[in-house]
């Protein structure tokens, strides 16, 4: 199985970082997490994104704040999918974060998901492994009916408070 990818800009997003490699953990998806910056270490960003390929990664994640032009710089080195983590900082709420990293020109793509979004970019990037891997697939399946089971019993608690 490919490897998941998983880059922050910064320390300081690592508790949404955290959440992304729980939930590949969970799957059983091998991954590896990396700080490089966008700005402060450009060469290495480069180097890690244009070799990811050859070193057995499948789909790179990329979490970012403020400016957040890492998931851009990744996907600049790169064809493999990669998704975008806009996280929120004391300025803007994280919009700044959110617009820099879904307002990509032409020909360079990045999916993004939420505003501290990390369990939605793990899961996406499961679901992009799953085109290949069936055992994978089905494990997305059985989450989906978990959860939605899990709404259902959330229903009938709520049923029986409010109408009896």
């Amino acid at each position: 199985m490919k490897k998941v990818g998983i880059i922050m800009g910064s320390d300081s997003d690592l508790p949404i970082v955290r959440k992304a490699a729980e939930t590949l953990r969970a799957f059983g998806v091998p991954y590896e997490v990396h700080i490089l910056s966008a700005h402060r270490t450009p060469a290495e960003v480069a180097e890690f994104a244009g070799a990811a390929g050859q070193n057995g990664f499948g789909v790179l994640i990329a979490a970012a704040g403020m400016a957040a032009h890492l998931a851009g710089a990744v996907a600049a080195h790169t064809v493999l999918p990669v998704i975008g983590i806009p996280c929120q900082s004391n300025s803007f709420s994280g919009l700044d974060a959110l617009l820099s990293t879904v307002q990509m020109p032409s020909g360079i793509p990045v999916a993004t998901v939420a505003i501290n979004g990390g369990v939605n970019a793990a899961l996406l990037a499961i679901q992009i492994l799953a085109l290949g891997e069936a055992e994978l697939a089905q494990k997305l399946m059985q989450k989906r009916l978990e959860d939605a089971e899990r709404i259902r019993e959330k229903n009938d608690a709520v049923q029986a408070e409010f109408h009896q």
